[in-house]
């Protein structure tokens, strides 16, 4: 048997079923491509008995993807097993799964059948699916809550029956490491015909420790793991195939093993995940949050600054993130301070960078994040505002339930006033586009919000933009009881702060020309 882990990718299916996570057909089967691309071995598409529109998806992925293993998961129910077939029967490679609960809680508290009514059902249902398909996974669900002679039993009339993956799942989060793995052994041990078969853990995070019962599997014979993107699924989610795809790949020479995943699409997989659930990440999630490869102390930065293998034990390029990140906060030193001016096109000598040090320290103390422009900012006089190159004199938009939004702008640069129109996905957007013609300056909108300041039907809004103009981000704020003015006015501030600063750049860089050179 080739020595690597197979990666059997649940997102579709029970991750899906996480509060929140529901995808619809054309949403399904874009994942499913992304997850193809990312090379996953198995994509379980879903449970095609539960509703007509899981059956649809289910189908149309099994007939669109061309390298994975497409499996459709049903209970030891004959109409669930037939109907999970129609559903696969034209993908490249089909799989069927069929679970049952092996544990006396579920068999007690839900399913209310006998041990030999679980065994009866379990043997008819994987001879009906293996007369259907050659490719059979069963699953023993609430496996680590059951006892181990009857999990052998049912294990062993699986295999009897012509199953070729045997699934012990942690189906409630329940196990610690090293029991989960005890179990793995044990069966080992017990059934004969075990070593034919792919064992495969299927992990819960109620205890978050999903990844680290999945690992503890591997040690004991298993050779699939069941995961999800981002580790979405049901309550606290499953093992996150990001985390135990790049644990395997990181730590090889100690775990001995690695996957066919493509690691460098791992961070697209998750992106794309929850632009389509809108489930967000969290900032400190492993491998893809976005403080993943973020560094803010100051000697980690110092570290990161000499060698990134003091602090990062895999690259962000590994996963597909362009680079690190030296946030820029009150733990942060001076050589990261340095090192971001370097990179915005200043370069301070020791004097300018202690007295920058102590302003931006001082900054640090009372705002979480110090953006680019904040830096810019401090170089400027501390009693001077910027100079308004843009100001906007007037806009006019026109928009509707079937009329393409479009918006008219009159600019005054200096003395002289400029007008132009343009149309856009919506009227601020419009509005943008008309502000880039005339301006013939570029930017992109990396951040807009608008909330509340006062209350009533003509309330005050204020706008907030973000916006990168040549890989520098500026922002732009203004308030307005109009809020497409009010975006267009924010958006001007920000290209305002782009524009003083390339001007305070340039002068910067010619007085460094006209410097004498000690000879």
């Amino acid at each position: 048997m080739e020595e690597r882990i197979y990666i059997f990718d649940t997102t579709l299916r029970d991750g899906e079923q996480s509060p929140g996570c529901s995808m619809n057909i054309d949403e399904k089967v874009r994942m499913a491509r992304q997850l193809e691309q990312l090379r996953v071995d198995v994509i379980e598409a879903g449970f095609p008995i539960a509703s007509v529109g899981d059956f649809e998806a289910v189908n149309a992925i099994a007939q669109m993807i061309e390298h994975c293993t497409v499996a459709a998961l049903c209970r030891t129910v004959r109409t669930d097993i037939e109907r999970a077939w129609e559903a696969i029967r034209n993908a490249k490679k089909p799989r069927i799964h069929t679970f049952i609960a092996t544990s006396d809680i579920h068999l007690v508290h839900k399913l209310k059948k006998t041990r030999e009514q679980v065994l009866s059902d379990a043997t008819a249902a994987v001879r009906l699916a293996k007369s259907l398909c050659e490719d059979v996974e069963f699953s023993c669900e609430d496996a680590s809550r059951s006892d181990i002679d009857f999990l052998c039993k049912i294990v062993s009339v699986a295999i009897d029956e012509g199953a070729t993956i045997i699934n012990l799942p942690d189906t409630v989060g329940y196990a610690v490491p090293e029991e989960y793995g005890s179990m793995f052994r044990l069966v080992r041990e017990r059934v004969s015909g075990i070593h034919g078969v792919t064992l495969s853990a299927h992990c819960h995070n109620d205890f978050g420790l999903a990844v680290a019962n999945s690992l503890a599997a591997i040690s004991n014979g298993v050779r699939q793991v069941e995961c999800t993107i981002n580790g979405i699924g049901e309550r606290a989610g499953n093992a996150a195939l990001e985390e135990v795809v790049m644990a395997l790949r990181t730590r090889k020479e100690t775990l001995g093993f690695d996957t066919n995943v493509n690691t460098e699409e791992i961070y697209k997989s998750s992106r794309l995940l929850s632009t389509l659930t809108g489930m967000n990440v969290q900032r400190n999630k492993a491998i893809v949050g976005s403080n993943a490869f973020s560094h803010e102390a100051g000697i980690h930065q110092d570290g990161m600054l000499k060698s990134r293998i003091t602090y990062e034990i895999m690259t962000p390029q590994s996963v597909g993130i362009k680079h690190s990140t030296l946030v820029l906060g009150k733990h942060s030193g001076r050589h990261a301070l340095k090192q971001r001016y370097a990179e915005l096109g200043y370069e301070l000598t020791n004097d300018d960078l202690e007295e920058v040090y102590r302003t931006f320290c001082a900054v640090a103390d009372q705002k979480k994040d110090i953006l680019d422009d904040d830096l810019i900012a401090m170089l400027e006089d501390r009693g001077h505002t910027a100079e308004e190159v843009y100001q906007l004199e007037n806009i006019q938009v026109f928009s509707g339930t079937n009329l393409r939004p479009t918006a008219t702008v009159e600019i005054r640069y200096h003395d002289k006033r400029f007008v132009d129109s343009a149309t856009g996905d919506g009227p601020v957007d419009a509005a943008y586009k008309a502000i880039e013609r005339i301006t013939g300056i570029t930017g992109k909108l990396t951040e807009y919000s608008i909330k509340s300041v006062t209350f009533g039907h003509d309330a005050i809004g204020e706008v907030f933009v973000r916006v990168d103009f040549d890989g520098v981000h500026f922002n732009g704020r203004a308030v307005s009881t109009d809020v497409i003015t009010g975006s267009a006015k924010a958006y001007l501030e920000a290209l305002n702060r782009a524009m003083m600063a390339k001007k305070r750049r340039q002068e910067q860089q010619s007085a460094a020309k006209e410097q004498p050179v000690a000879v």
